[in-house]
């Protein structure tokens, strides 16, 4: 109580704080399988099915370099996130590894990084997932749905927006609810029905390729770098304008480290789903860009709905590879928006567990065992955004929030070892020591970060004033090592 403010600033909470084992916590249901679900149903479906609309016309088919880049940094980062998720398995991911390691200030405005990076993520995935239902209705039934009803009432046209007073976009609002409603369940049903999905994913993704191929033309891919720099995308530009826009759909390593409570032996599963996830995620990324690269080219990407769909029915000739693909698109979608909203809670949960914001988002239903209040306020203010705004600009958002993130985790990691003390040899440890790769991850996190747009900075600095301003007038007062003795 007569702690000095930058005592209060600094302050950390002790390393192996595990609030599961608390009464009324979270169940200690997932092992390593659905885990790693989790990991790849938050990340593969997002950056293939919707982003490269918006990255192929910024950087051609050097878009490849783009995604090659966005996973160096992740697999950088995701070695950091493994060595912490040992050291500190509990829910709240970066938060709390910030929490325990650089002071509850900086884990304050990491959290409010991680609510707009999930926050954001699950209505833009919810939104994109509006154009592949409408395409997998349309060769299946022959109907698409109004357009007033999946139009969003703000609309950006040739980055100015545009009011359509008729119109709300009402599909993703649906797919918020079902999700609402499956997570508000319990954990073990919604894992478990992530990792269905997302081995229908998989299988779908894969069926892609295989077709893809059959219409692949070298041509594709020149010129290579995109040669249009009227926008200042020409060349290396921008493959690494392209990089932060797909950077948000590595989402899912930082999704794997908010379930640390729910995990059956964490210290070792939680880094074994991480780094399984990023093999993954990465093997068909690369596969799918090379792919849907080969098939058409780069300028037709800009633009174009339901994208993948589009490709297979513009190389098979027929409408039913589309309809597969679209039904694929459809549950693959669902699960990345399914995994990102629980990601958001379980956030919220923990921050509410330090006292840095109201009791109500730490309150367990005593059936489910889910934090059910939390659950429907985050799925309320997803399901608005979704509804009434269009994805253009959420997408730089996130990544820059997921940027963020990284670079924190990074951090963390020679402080936690400086705090720990290197005589600890128990348990997974970065290689080549505390600071080449924690330094490397940092640089190329700034290096994707220097070229998002102008407008992303600009929303982001208002988004951390207003944490700022929270921390300060709740969040300080109220944490809970503010009342310790």
């Amino acid at each position: 109580m007569n702690q000095t403010l930058s005592q209060k600033l600094l302050r950390t909470k002790p390393a192996a704080t595990d609030a599961a084992h608390h009464a009324g916590g979270l169940v200690r249901t997932m092992g390593l399988f659905p885990l790693t679900m989790i990991g790849v149903g938050a990340t593969i479906g997002t950056g293939i099915f919707f982003t490269m609309v918006e990255a192929v016309p910024k950087a051609g088919p050097s878009v490849i370099l783009s995604f090659l880049i966005a996973a160096i940094t992740a697999g950088l980062t995701a070695l950091c996130y493994a060595e912490l998720a040992f050291r500190i398995p509990a829910s709240g991911s970066s938060y709390s590894f910030a929490y325990a390691t650089v002071g509850e200030f900086a884990a304050f405005v990491m959290a409010a990084c991680l609510l707009l990076e999930y926050g954001l993520a699950a209505s833009a995935t919810a939104i994109g997932w509006s154009d592949y239902l409408n395409n997998f209705l349309m060769h299946a039934v022959g109907w698409q749905i109004p357009a007033a009803l999946r139009t969003p009432l703000l609309e950006s046209h040739n980055s100015v927006l545009r009011l359509n007073p008729h119109s709300f976009n009402l599909p993703p609002v649906l797919l918020v609810i079902m999700c609402g409603v499956l997570l508000v369940r319990g954990t073990k049903e919604s894992s478990t029905t992530n990792a269905v999905m997302v081995m229908i994913k998989l299988a779908i993704l894969s069926f892609f390729v295989v077709i893809a191929f059959s219409g692949f033309d070298i041509h594709n891919f020149h010129p290579f770098f995109n040669t249009d720099n009227s926008k200042g995308l020409g060349g290396m530009a921008g493959v690494t304008a392209a990089a932060g826009t797909v950077f948000f759909s590595f989402i899912g390593i930082d999704t794997i480290a908010t379930a640390g409570e729910e995990v059956r032996d964490p210290t070792r599963t939680v880094p074994k789903g991480i780094l399984s996830a990023l093999v993954i995620v990465t093997v068909f990324y690369m596969l799918v860009a090379v792919a849907a690269l080969g098939a058409q080219p780069a300028r037709m990407f800009e633009g174009q709905q339901a994208g993948l769909s589009v490709i297979l029915e513009n190389v098979t000739g027929k409408a039913w590879p589309a309809l597969v693909l679209s039904a694929g698109a459809v549950i693959s979608v669902f699960s990345v928006t399914l995994v990102t909203i629980y990601g958001q809670t379980r956030i919220l949960y923990a921050i509410s567990c330090d006292g840095l914001i109201p009791g109500t988002f730490k309150q367990i239903h005593p059936r489910t065992m889910t934090p059910a209040s939390n659950t429907i306020i985050v799925c309320v203010v997803v399901g608005l955004v979704a509804g009434l705004v269009d994805s253009t600009f959420l997408w730089d958002m996130v990544s820059m929030g997921t940027l963020t993130a990284f670079i924190v985790v990074s951090v963390a990691v020679p402080v936690m070892r400086a705090k720990q003390g290197e005589a600890l040899t128990k348990g997974f440890k970065v290689p080549f020591g505390p600071y080449l790769v924690p330094g490397l991850s940092v640089l190329a996190c700034l290096y994707i970060m220097k070229d998002l747009s102008r407008t992303t900075y600009t929303v982001f600095a208002v988004w951390m004033t207003v944490a700022v301003l929270t921390y300060f007038t709740y969040g300080m007062r109220n944490s809970r090592l503010n009342r310790a003795p």
